[in-house]
């Protein structure tokens, strides 16, 4: 199931997505069109063979797969802008933070296959975590767009009325980690480190625990026993922060995210 893809919007996102498809081979380049108004930002895309266009309308003629990467408050007046030429072979797929599917069937007025995906800013390098929820498609559909996302990073197909919470967890999750790392590499230049050893120590030591989990699909509890002995320097740090709060701290934030986001 191959189609041409056109990406509405060549924001960060909208080209981290066009250069990974591109990257993975998902599609050949001549296949992708992404629009922005001014094209001349994206010149890199074009001397790699992605077609680059101001003009939304033709993009989405041209195309069965139509990725909404605008700004949410953008959405109405783009979607206005070419809904009329949208047909039966479309299928619609917002990466657009706050806007439900129900938002995108209310402006379209067309009964298409809509997606709602999240991913995060890992995109960029193909490490994303996506969550996908969708109406109206069939199964082929879903996974040609599972498929599309997994050459960008994993991907979780889940039900709409949890993307906030994804968002939180998967998109401000990001901030979160690397807030993280930004204190580990602040206690390493404490104890003597430089700055860019101890960040290389701090961010390679994180890809490692995450790939562990990942790989092995064990519990992070598990995997912190390993590294516990009795009477050890791991134990001792490890209680000092949860005495200081670690871990309640971190899921209040991430609850604070969720109350934020639900609220608008």
């Amino acid at each position: 199931m191959s189609q041409k893809i056109a990406i509405i919007g060549g924001g960060n996102l909208g080209t981290a997505i066009a250069e990974g498809l591109l990257k993975s081979k998902f599609v050949k380049a001549t296949d992708i069109t992404v629009t922005k108004r001014n094209i001349g930002t994206l010149k890199n895309l074009k001397a790699k063979g992605i077609k680059v266009t101001n003009d939304n309308v033709a993009a989405v003629k041209g195309s069965e797969l139509i990725i909404l990467a605008v700004k949410p408050f953008q959405v109405a007046s783009v979607l206005e802008g070419f809904k009329k030429v949208l047909t039966s072979k479309h299928i619609l797929v917002s990466v657009m933070t706050g806007i439900s599917i129900g938002d995108i069937e209310t402006i379209a007025k067309k009964k298409l296959p809509v997606f709602r995906a999240m991913p995060n800013t890992a995109i960029a390098i193909q490490e994303s975590i996506t969550c996908i929820s969708s109406k109206n498609a069939t199964d082929a559909q879903v996974n040609y767009v599972r498929d599309l996302f997994s050459k960008l990073g994993e991907v979780v197909i889940i039900d709409e009325k949890l993307m906030d919470a994804a968002t939180v967890l998967g998109a401000c999750g990001t901030a979160f980690a690397m807030r993280y790392i930004r204190a580990n590499i602040q206690g390493g230049i404490e104890i003597g480190f430089d700055a860019a050893t101890a960040s290389l120590i701090a961010a390679q030591t994180v890809k490692g625990a995450a790939e562990l989990l990942l790989q092995k699909h064990s519990h992070p509890e598990e995997e912190i026993d390993k590294v516990t002995t009795p009477k050890g320097c791991t134990i001792a740090g490890l209680n000092e922060m949860e005495h200081q709060g670690f871990s309640s701290s971190l899921i209040k934030g991430i609850a604070t995210s969720f109350n934020k986001i639900q609220k608008g």
